[in-house]
């Protein structure tokens, strides 16, 4: 069952499976990963390092860096990023999410 979002899906997009933390998820095939993940229920992409307060999109166009999520092992802005399948992505650890690669 889809968690509760306030964000709409287009129901006639092909779909791209992929894994967010370990858990499958079948995404919008070409859409904005950030939006994507937000549609699918998920808000918290990262912890900052310093508090550990949780962070999600903020800007939608790679500003602040608030989106960050790794994705096959680099750390990346989930806003940057088109769905594609067979993404793995994870939540970032503290260290990996100050060597940003856009």
């Amino acid at each position: 069952m889809k968690p509760v979002s306030p964000f709409l899906e287009l129901d006639d997009t092909p779909r791209a499976e992929v894994t967010f933390d370990g858990a499958p998820l079948r995404l919008p095939e070409g859409a904005n990963l950030a939006a994507a993940l937000l549609a699918a229920g998920i808000d918290v992409f990262r912890n900052t390092p310093v508090s550990g307060a949780p962070r999600g999109p903020f800007c939608m166009m790679g500003a602040c860096f608030d989106c960050l999520v790794e994705i096959d092992g680099v750390v990346r802005q989930a806003c940057m990023i088109e769905v594609s399948p067979g993404l793995q992505i994870h939540r970032p650890h503290a260290q990996e999410a100050d060597d940003v690669q856009a």
